[in-house]
């Protein structure tokens, strides 16, 4: 009898399945699923793993583990990963599916509640939800809401987080029959593998002190510690806060918002040149030569403007914090930018809604890109190395603001 004779047929075969050992089941899809995978990432590198041949373009670099939810229960599959570029079998796996359910319920919920836009109701109807009913709409809310809720929950386990992005979106809001304005506060850190990770997303109705203290306490007591740095624009209340909840941490006021504070400070024929003076300060080789541009470019406002001048001077200390941490990771410290692109994906979702229909859909739809994001983050390369990590742990105050100049630069 060959091997396919021996195979049963029909219902005999689904008995056979259905009685199999669930776990036995699940290791076979596992291991045919991670075989396709090796294959494909075979191909992608030009040459079977292990093998030394001239036809290699690239290599393997590791795995990354992914959820996959399967008939037979969920499995974890190790996705290959290579040196350069990325692999992702989008065969098999989605990617950003959290966020597009999480688009499409407050599309929904928006729709069936009657307050949405024009533009939300045609967008509404692209997606299909004129068919969706209430009760639809409410177990797909609910599904996500667990989903978001278990992210924004989770025990901050991976420190320390020597460096911390804070930033905060205003976003609208329907509330008691009105449309307010509200601020979703987001923190981003590195943790102790080197790799970002998204800590934290909360919604307070005023970007004050007490908003910012309750968001990150919130955060310390799910376990985050060991932060030396903050960085974000100065938002209202929000350093006090970080010497509240978070003591013994460094404040960096953001360079790039802050170019724009000192640029309104003087006539707008004059604002390209005092970007231009400003960014000078960065451009020095050590801690002490970019607090002696600083003095000098605070010098040569004052013969001019001496209201921006002050205002330099004022900001001085927190603009330069940076100074005070290793010189590799500058470009990545003194300034909100590394999260820019997060809040460009975060408004391209929000800008579909425009008006919120609660604050549940908007915790949902950002906690649900926010999630997404997170899992592209821990499946990328380490955005600081763990060397640099080492030198952060050791560094100390750094150096004196008024440390002997070495260098100017007019």
């Amino acid at each position: 009898m060959t091997a396919l004779s021996s195979v049963p047929a029909g219902d005999d075969f689904e008995r056979q399945l259905a009685a199999a050992d669930p776990d036995m089941l699940r290791l076979m899809v596992k291991s045919f699923a991670e075989a396709l995978m090796s294959a494909e990432a075979d191909a992608a590198c030009g040459a079977e793993y292990g093998q030394v041949s001239p036809e290699r373009t690239n290599s393997r670099n590791g795995y990354r583990t992914r959820g996959w939810d399967t008939r037979v229960g969920s499995i974890e599959l190790a996705v290959p990963k290579l040196r350069s570029g990325s692999y992702f079998p989008e065969w098999l796996l989605e990617r950003r599916r959290r966020a597009e359910q999480a688009l499409m319920s407050v599309v929904a919920t928006a729709y069936l509640l009657g307050v949405s836009t024009r533009r939300v109701e045609r967008l509404a109807a692209e997606l299909g939800v004129a068919q969706l009913s209430k009760s639809q709409v409410s177990a797909m809310a609910k599904h996500l809401d667990e989903q978001v809720a278990a992210f924004r929950n989770r025990p901050l386990d991976a420190g320390p987080y020597p460096v911390l992005w804070v930033d905060a979106l205003t976003q609208k809001v329907r509330e008691n029959g009105r449309v307010v304005n509200v601020h979703a506060l987001v923190a981003v850190g590195v943790n102790s593998d080197g790799t970002r990770e998204i800590l934290g997303i909360d919604v307070a109705s005023a970007e004050d002190g007490a908003g910012w203290l309750a968001f990150l306490r919130s955060l310390t007591a799910r376990g985050l510690s060991g932060v030396q740095l903050v960085i974000s624009d100065a938002h209202r209340g929000l350093v006090e806060a970080v010497g509240a909840a978070l003591p013994g941490a460094a404040w960096q006021r953001c360079r790039a918002h802050y170019s724009r504070n000192l640029a309104n400070q003087v006539p707008k024929s004059a604002q390209p040149w005092v970007a231009t003076l400003l960014r000078t300060v960065f451009e020095q080789p050590d801690a002490q030569a970019v607090h002696a541009q600083a003095q000098q470019v605070i010098s040569t406002l004052e013969t001019k403007f001496p209201k921006a001048a002050a205002h330099l001077d004022e900001a001085r200390a927190d603009l330069l914090a940076f100074t005070a941490f290793p010189r590799e990771i500058w470009r990545q410290i003194w300034s909100n930018n590394p999260q820019e692109r997060l809040n460009k994906e975060i408004r391209r979702r929000t800008d579909v809604v425009g008006i919120f229909p609660d604050r549940g859909s908007l915790i949902r739809l950002v906690g649900a890109v926010l999630a997404e994001q997170n899992d592209e983050w821990a499946e990328s390369r380490r955005y600081m190395g763990l060397e640099i990590l080492a030198k952060l742990r050791r560094t100390g105050q750094g150096p004196e603001p008024d440390a002997e100049p070495t260098a100017l630069i007019a």
